[in-house]
């Protein structure tokens, strides 16, 4: 069967909608690593603990995650596009309030505005990769917008950190907010790709989020893929304080180190791609799930003895978890074939329903910040691969990737 979009893009092009949707796919970085150098001065700024400021965080990741269970079935209803814009002139809005916040409570409120529209933009990716291609070109196409994705935690932090030295912390969400502005243009430009539309009611449309969550193959994917995630948020909630706080480097100094770990991210989905010509998709995970569990280790015995070593240990994780994110996707993603914006809506809000769990726990402080997220890694990495070898064993997942 041949495999190619199944709308042309006529304004856009097909490099041009890949070049949207890695920018679409790129909101939930852009809307925190942007801001992390700016955490630790956000504190002192408003004179509250460290958990007050990282609740701007926190609430980002819970209301993203909830926006997202509402997003995916409409745009299920409504089409890609519509969703798209409505979401990226919410969040635009959102980012200049964000901006001139007077209190950490109004940042905070303001914040979830954000993460509205926020997520309106990343359920749409992800659904309008599933309407427009098939096969092994949709798993390839989820590799390359991944390997675009990841220029954001790559830059951001830097393009953070050269904010800070010009003005304040305001600076950062203003800039987000002309982020949302210029992929509001983009949407503009982009043609509808979902074909087959739900019809009835608007609310109806969210009993399709039951549907899917009926699917016990679905659901343990989702456990399995989702927890071993949470080692990435809790190192990325976490970054800005383990560099500037525990190793007392500069705000500029820490996006460096910050960008260290985007480049592991980077690395993820091309050496998916190139083992996948030889490993089955099997063989791949279990090895990203034990590659964490060791990382882990390192992390949690040698990590907290500088800045070196802790970029260094964690480095294998940052590249196992970007490895196994196309596979995982393209797997959930072939559970439900005509409830894409469903499934992805709980593919992204269950990540960041744990990733925030994984934040607010390393925010209470319980233990030193390195060690806790070495033996994080360690115990996710290994209940996953458990989940993994036990539990998971849909027919296709002992398959190799198709040939595209």
């Amino acid at each position: 069967m041949k495999e190619q979009s199944t709308s042309e893009q006529k304004r856009l092009g097909r490099t041009g909608l890949v070049i949207l949707l890695a920018a679409l796919s790129a909101f939930p970085a852009l809307s925190t690593d942007l801001y992390l150098p700016a955490l630790p001065k956000m504190t002192a700024y408003f004179g509250v603990p460290e958990y007050q400021t990282n609740l701007t965080l926190i609430l980002f990741f819970i209301f993203y995650a909830v926006a997202l269970l509402l997003w995916g079935p409409l745009s299920d209803r409504f089409g890609r596009r519509p969703v798209a814009l409505v979401g990226l002139a919410f969040y635009a809005a959102a980012g200049a309030l964000c901006g001139s916040s007077r209190s950490i409570y109004q940042l905070m409120a303001f914040r979830v505005f954000q993460a509205i529209g926020a997520a309106a933009a990343s359920t749409v990716a992800t659904a309008i990769v599933k309407d427009s291609y098939q096969g092994r070109r949709r798993e390839v196409t989820l590799a390359v917008v991944q390997s675009m994705t990841v220029l954001a935690p790559l830059l951001a932090p830097i393009l953070g950190g050269l904010i800070l030295r010009f003005t304040s912390w305001r600076g950062v969400f203003v800039a987000q907010g002309t982020w949302g502005l210029l992929l509001f243009g983009g949407a503009l430009l982009f043609q509808e790709t979902l074909q087959e539309r739900l019809v009835g009611n608007p609310l109806a449309s969210l009993k399709r989020l039951g549907v899917v969550l009926k699917n016990k193959d679905f659901v343990l994917l989702l456990a399995t893929f989702s927890l071993v995630g949470m080692a990435g948020m809790a190192f990325i909630s976490s970054s800005s304080y383990v560099y500037e706080v525990t190793f007392g480097l500069s705000s500029q100094t820490y996006s460096y180190f910050f960008a260290l770990f985007g480049a592991g991210i980077a690395a993820g989905a091309p050496t998916y791609l190139l083992l996948s010509r030889w490993l089955e998709r099997r063989t791949i995970l279990t090895g990203c799930f034990i590659t964490c569990a060791i990382s882990g280790v390192l992390v949690l015995f040698v990590g907290h003895l500088g800045p070196w070593h802790f970029i260094l240990t964690y480095l294998p994780t940052a590249v196992s978890l970007a490895c196994i994110r196309p596979p995982s996707t393209y797997l959930m993603l072939g559970q439900h074939e005509a409830d894409a914006g469903s499934v992805s809506g709980i593919i992204l809000a269950t990540s960041m329903v744990l990733g925030s769990v994984a934040t607010a726990v390393v925010s209470l402080q319980v233990w030193n910040r390195v060690e806790f997220i070495g033996a994080l890694i360690v115990g996710l990495a290994l209940v996953s691969l458990a989940l993994w070898l036990g539990l998971c064993r849909p027919r296709e997942l002992s398959r190799r990737a198709p040939e595209g």
